[in-house]
């Protein structure tokens, strides 16, 4: 159940009520106050604020039965997740002040004019002497924005805005967010390629597939920066690295588990991919209409690709079917699927990573009893798989050898990185992933794709810690 935090701005009457029936009436409703502000005092009239944390399917109610209180006027409702949101949450911020005219004269012209004809006759110059160095584009169409689907560029720009403030805080990677309007495939790769001088890496994002997979190659070989489309490439890459700690719990290899996974969408294809690059042999992918068989023929070219994978199974079925003796389940699809009996069809030792939002795959609750390692995409239970462990340690270390792209051995490299955060003497059921604040992350992620890019031929640099 989703909570939330909300500020009620109410005036009371004395003669009429005390605070003790407003916040008896707050705790009747299944508000919990977690603070009070006195707005106005007086001895007759009082205005307060009221911080109640409250389930989103409570908060309704809790306003209406303070609205139906006699002698409570409810005079504003805030909610503070919006609060957190007004005039956005990102800005620009200069590095060097400018105070007079020598500041001026340095930072705008005439000085400006030589690092520009510099620049121009080395156009590399731009990585050390712009934002180039150090600056990611966030980029979407909001046709496939969260659980919330195609609702479009402007709805779509607090998520991506969300993007740049964990790029910025989590790897110091100044990112900014960009929502085009258009769904047009060749005009957003255009578009895209057109604003890419000024950027260091593109981060591509809620992309609605198959059209994702098209601009992400299109723009990877077009391009001479990273370009890296993390609902894709960001799961698949945490996904690993759980997969890496949850087979060392139960006692299993790589190469040897049969593994379903269920929702072949972009983030599906791409885990699928991974797998195979980490070493899976028996991989049963799973769509709504069932199995993708080895030798199959499908509409979608991804699909395709996957049926021409040796280690994809040919036997076709339903989910409910190929799930009896899987080591692994991995669902990136949509929830109530599966229950406790389907679990129990799963070989010993099973691990489940259930990681559709909000609601997994199967309630945690029903498999836990019949599941070794359980894993979801919530932050309400253990082993949280998600892609904030991914992105800012990749662009991180793409940046710093600035590589032209992040190919597979980069990404298998930060999967194994992130897997490597956790002991030995820490691993267990419970804890096979790290946190997102964990501040070993991104130095690992970033020093396994440095040193990837470098022995894959894709850095232009080499970092000073790195000579």
């Amino acid at each position: 159940m989703a909570y939330n935090s909300i500020i009620v701005r109410v005036e009371l009457n004395h003669a009429e009520v005390n605070f003790g029936q407003v916040a008896s009436t707050i705790i009747a409703a299944k508000g919990d106050i977690s603070s009070i502000d006195v707005i106005r005092p007086g001895s007759d009239r009082s205005v307060r604020d009221i911080t109640i944390d409250v389930s989103d399917t409570a908060e309704a109610k809790v306003v209406e039965s303070l609205r139906a209180l006699t002698g409570v006027e409810v005079i504003n409702v805030s909610d503070r997740t919006f609060l957190a949101h007004l005039g956005g949450k990102v800005s620009v911020q200069p590095k060097l002040p400018i105070k007079n005219r020598d500041d001026l004269s340095r930072v705008y012209t005439p000085g400006v004019a030589k690092v520009c004809t510099s620049i121009h006759e080395n156009p590399q110059k731009a990585f050390s002497l712009t934002i180039k160095r150090n600056t990611v584009a966030v980029i979407s169409d909001g046709t496939a924005v969260l659980g919330l689907g195609d609702i479009g560029p402007y709805a779509a720009a607090p998520v991506m805005e969300g993007k740049a403030m964990l790029f910025k805080q989590l790897a110091d990677v100044d990112a900014f967010p960009l929502c085009l309007d258009t769904k047009d495939t060749e005009e957003i790769i255009r578009t895209i390629k057109a604003v890419s001088p000024i950027f260091g890496g593109i981060n591509l994002e809620d992309i609605s597939s198959p059209r994702c997979f098209e601009i992400e190659t299109r723009l990877a070989d077009e391009l001479d920066i990273p370009v890296f489309h993390d609902d894709q490439h960001g799961t698949a890459v945490v996904v690993t690295a759980g997969l890496i700690n949850a087979l060392k719990v139960v006692g299993k290899r790589m190469e040897h588990i049969r593994v379903v996974v269920n929702g072949i969408g972009a983030a599906g294809v791409s885990i699928c991919k991974m797998l195979l690059a980490a070493g899976v042999k028996r991989l049963v992918p799973v769509d709504r209409d069932g199995a993708i068989v080895r030798g199959g023929t499908y509409s979608n070219p991804m699909w395709n690709w996957l049926a021409e994978q040796p280690q994809v199974e040919s036997e076709p079925g339903t989910l409910k079917e190929m799930i009896a003796g899987a080591d692994v389940f991995i669902g990136v699809s949509r929830g109530g699927l599966l229950n406790a009996e389907d679990m129990q069809k799963m070989a010993p030792n099973n691990i489940v990573f259930a990681m559709a939002n909000p609601t997994p795959e199967i309630d945690p609750e029903e498999a836990l009893p019949h599941v070794r390692v359980f894993a979801t995409g919530r932050s309400d239970y253990p082993n949280q798989i998600n892609n904030v462990l991914v992105f800012p340690g990749i662009f991180r270390g793409a940046l710093d050898c600035r590589a032209t792209r992040i190919n597979e051995p980069m990404k298998l490299a930060a999967a194994r990185a992130i897997a490597s955060v956790i002991s030995d003497g820490e691993r267990s059921e419970q804890y096979i992933i790290p946190g997102i604040f964990n501040e070993e992350v991104v130095a690992r992620v970033r020093r396994a794709v440095v040193e990837t890019a470098i022995l894959t031929g894709v850095s232009r640099r080499t970092p000073p810690d790195f000579r």
